[in-house]
């Protein structure tokens, strides 16, 4: 029987969400739990990777498992045997080909700057003091949807197929004073929305226009986009599935 996983993270402590053999993952501290209160090995597939300090504030992990389990009990022991920073919300049966990184159709992430120091986001959200023209962001943003080719905005080394992407939702919101970024697509590249928003900071401060914004997505060139921003300010926020 396939299960998924709905799971939340702070990424503060972890390098990432991925296995790593010589640092803390969230993978294999959730493997490590499940695998002892269920006493018997168990491997997780993730719908994706967050770098390291990246959070999730949802998301899904698959494994498989033939013993019949009782849900609520085991989503309530494996809260209370994982750290702090990871908690369960549900477990799901789903049909045994299901899977939660190809199935998904679509991702959503935020990025999270506040203007003033704040001595109790200084991991969640990157301090950025100088004054950015939202609505030049929020134009910028928009011209997002015009292309499907973002290799300007992925790693250099990297070892996709393709570098297209579906970009259906891209904006900019003040709260209080905070911004945040939104942006959903049907697949992200490493690294991508952490460049974008660094390019679009660059626009914020008229460094560049919506002219040479378009223009560096048309050049294909990582070193013509802006700077990638600090980690601790993303968040891995919603992932859809036909299914669920």
């Amino acid at each position: 029987m396939r299960y998924f996983i709905k799971l939340a993270y702070n990424g503060t402590n972890y390098h990432g969400w991925q296995y790593q053999p010589n640092a803390s993952s969230v993978q294999e501290t959730l493997n490590k739990a499940v695998s002892v209160v269920l006493n018997s090995e168990v491997n997780l597939m993730g719908a994706g990777r967050t770098d390291t300090g990246v959070h999730a504030k949802e998301m899904f992990a698959h494994f498989d498992f033939e013993t019949p389990f009782e849900i609520q009990s085991l989503v309530h022991k494996l809260n209370s045997y994982l750290p702090k920073d990871i908690v369960i919300y549900n477990i799901i049966p789903v049909h045994n080909e299901a899977h939660a990184r190809f199935d998904a159709t679509k991702r959503t992430y935020e990025y999270h700057i506040n203007a003033f120091k704040d001595a109790f986001l200084q991991d969640q959200s990157w301090y950025f003091h100088q004054e950015l023209d939202i609505d030049l962001m929020n134009k910028a943003s928009e011209l997002l949807f015009n292309h499907i080719d973002f290799q300007c905005f992925s790693k250099v080394n990297t070892d996709v197929n393709t570098f297209d992407c579906s970009i259906f939702e891209a904006h900019w919101r003040k709260e209080n004073n905070n911004l945040v970024f939104t942006i959903s697509a049907n697949r992200f590249l490493r690294n991508m929305v952490r460049a974008i928003v660094g390019t679009l900071v660059y626009v914020g401060l008229h460094k560049i226009s919506l002219t040479d914004f378009e223009a560096i997505i048309k050049g294909k060139d990582r070193d013509k986009a802006g700077f990638s921003v600090p980690a601790h300010g993303l968040y891995l926020t919603k992932i859809d599935y036909d299914y669920l």
